[in-house]
């Protein structure tokens, strides 16, 4: 039975990481302020949140190696402390620099926080319950982005820039106490870590998270369904609902609750398909790759500006993309031993961050080219120029589903020398389908022998 200490635990992780996710995606929502701000071009916006994200990704192994040697309680605090000293950069930078230099410094506090939340899941839970409640961590957390689209909005709107950013500092605070007066590493009685590993042995450690084929394919699994939304929350997805579809801030606000709503909702049922159907869970990442290549195809090629309704689906299938992406760490979580979790939860999570700050930038630059060479009279943030830098989102997607499948090929391998063979999907539905057969056939005929006399 889980102790009520345990759920305590959880509380508070789950709190520290929602902090971390209205830092991280509080930008997403002053792009327009931004670049009136510090007087920057798309290039230069785009540049905050790759920088950030490229911190973020650098991070992820070091911190994995670290929460393993040093836990999480340490790692939580230290992350809240930086995102809040970035916030507080943030809020009085009047220059380029300034504000780049808070962006660094919420990356890296960004960068500490997700490992250790979920290094902890393992270590409180039984078993049976880590996928639904890793699900349920990374979807809970997601309550900070709308933290970021409603009340910091709103603040930002009535209040201004310094006072909105400082509520985000404060907000760190509050995680930080938190984390140093309630949160435990370990439950009562868990054998205490064995002594830190030197350079050499944490090398050896790294290396063979890396090496283990399911940690590959949960990298390729996070880089290729994560980036999609992440680029959408944090970066191009405001400019281009207001400025290209000619949205207002209100609906906008709408459908950014709408993404948070359904990546909520989709986490609890992500997390008992992968309970129940491991051996289908690279399956279902490759459909949620393909459903995000089929919604902005629909979006990209609409004539005219979308209607509301084909924007709403839009956002909501990049926000199932968000629980799709916490596959890659249950990928990572079963393919490695215990002493190892955190560094392969961090490889894992390098994958879509990196993907993010590649398309972020990516999309920058092409706007900056097409206003540059006038290919559209309607602005930097016009309806044609983004059609055509958006479409950068297809050849990631492409990238990642071409390695998911290489690095599966690899798993199901290593898999069938272990005497573990994973039937094809046809032949497993079409099982199912007989075996469900045979039982409404039985029950048939159990119902005419009680009707004969």
């Amino acid at each position: 039975m889980t102790s009520p200490r345990a759920w305590l635990i959880w509380i508070i992780g789950i709190f520290a990481y929602l902090v971390a996710v209205s830092q991280r995606t509080s930008f997403g929502v002053v792009g327009l302020e931004a670049t009136a701000r510090f007087h920057a071009s798309a290039a230069e916006i785009s540049f905050f949140t790759v920088l950030q994200l490229l911190v973020y990704a650098a991070l992820q192994v070091p911190v994995g190696v670290l929460v393993d040697r040093f836990g999480s309680r340490a790692m939580i605090a230290g992350g809240a402390v930086l995102m809040g000293l970035g916030q507080l950069q943030l809020a009085f930078a009047e220059n380029i620099p300034g504000g780049v230099l808070g962006r660094v410094l919420v990356g890296a506090g960004d960068a500490m926080t997700f490992i250790a939340v979920i290094r902890l899941i393992p270590l409180w839970f039984a078993p049976a319950r880590v996928p639904l409640l890793t699900q349920l961590t990374g979807m809970s957390g997601q309550l900070g982005q709308l933290f970021s689209v409603v009340p910091f909005a709103m603040i930002l709107h009535s209040a201004g820039w310094t006072p909105a950013f400082l509520t985000l500092a404060a907000m760190s605070g509050v995680a930080v106490v938190l984390v140093l007066v309630l949160l435990q590493d370990l439950p009562p009685g868990h054998p205490a870590p064995e002594p830190s590993p030197g350079l050499r042995a944490t090398g050896a450690l790294l290396s063979h998270a890396w090496r283990q084929p399911g940690t590959q394919l949960g990298l390729w699994s996070h880089f290729t369904v994560q980036f999609s939304g992440t680029v959408f929350a944090m970066t191009w997805g405001y400019p281009f609902l207001i400025s290209a579809q000619g949205l207002d801030t209100g609906t906008v606000s709408a459908l950014m609750t709408l993404y948070v709503a359904a990546a909520i909702a989709a986490g609890p049922l992500m997390g008992t398909f992968v309970a129940r159907h491991p051996l289908r869970r690279s399956t279902m990442v490759l459909l949620i790759s393909a459903a995000t290549a089929a919604a902005w195809a629909a979006v990209l090629l609409m004539p005219g500006r979308s209607p509301l309704w084909l924007l709403a689906g839009l956002v909501v299938v990049l926000a199932i993309g968000g629980p799709g992406s916490m596959i890659g760490f249950d990928f990572a979580r079963t393919f490695n031993p215990a002493h190892r979790i955190g560094t392969a939860t961090g490889i894992v999570n390098v994958g879509g961050f990196i993907a993010a700050l590649v398309a972020i930038f990516l999309i920058g630059f092409v706007l900056d080219i097409l206003h540059a060479t006038g290919f559209s009279d309607g602005g930097l943030y016009a309806l044609e120029p983004f059609r055509i830098a958006l479409s950068v989102h297809f050849v990631l997607l492409g990238i990642g589903a071409g390695a998911i499948v290489g690095s599966r090929r690899k798993v199901r391998r290593q898999m069938a020398a272990r005497g573990v063979v994973v039937p094809p999907l046809l032949a497993t539905l079409a099982r199912k389908r007989r075996l469900s057969a045979e039982r409404r056939s039985a029950e048939r005929r159990r119902t005419e022998r009680r009707r004969t006399p």
